[in-house]
């Protein structure tokens, strides 16, 4: 009994206290201000709003972005293309509810006409303005094109895989 003075019970008491205060301080201050960035990875189908010039057939783009928080890894590859198999060649940032990519393009991704004699990759610039979550505007510019590109993008849809159970 010899422990539980006044003095120990008062220190105690404050230390307590005052771990509380400052969590809830901490705490409401991590509610008002802290803020997860919006979900944007996934597979977005892009519509440019202009041809590419000197390209007759412009193949259809996708976009695939995977997302760590504010940074992003992207693969632009036509529709037809596995986007399993492209490894990711630009590198972005997520900042007020805009994207911005920089990175290098193969050509040949860009327009599948057979007059393409570029054989080296492209640099790309991207700048991405997040409508909602399915659906993005931006423009690009892509070096050697001397017009900056302006298009559309909606999310594609990714069937979720089912889980099946396993009887064993």
């Amino acid at each position: 009994m010899n422990h539980l003075n006044a003095k120990s019970l008062t220190f105690y008491g404050v230390a307590i206290g005052s771990v509380l205060l400052l969590f809830k301080t901490v705490t409401a201050y991590g509610e008002s201000n802290l803020k997860a960035p919006p979900v944007v990875d996934g597979r977005y189908l892009l519509t440019l709003a202009t041809k590419l010039p000197s390209c007759e057939t412009a193949s259809s783009l996708v976009l695939n972005m995977q997302q760590s928080g504010i940074y992003l890894n992207a693969s632009l590859v036509p529709v037809n293309l596995s986007t399993e198999t492209e490894q990711p060649s630009l590198t972005g940032i997520l900042k007020n509810q805009q994207i911005s990519f920089s990175g290098k393009v193969d050509p040949k991704i860009m327009c599948l006409d057979s007059n393409s004699q570029t054989n080296s990759n492209q640099a790309i610039a991207m700048q991405i303005q997040l409508i909602d979550q399915d659906k993005i505007t931006g423009e690009f510019t892509v070096n050697g094109i001397p017009q900056t590109l302006k298009f559309t993008a909606a999310k594609q849809s990714t069937p979720e895989k089912s889980q099946k159970v396993n009887p064993h």
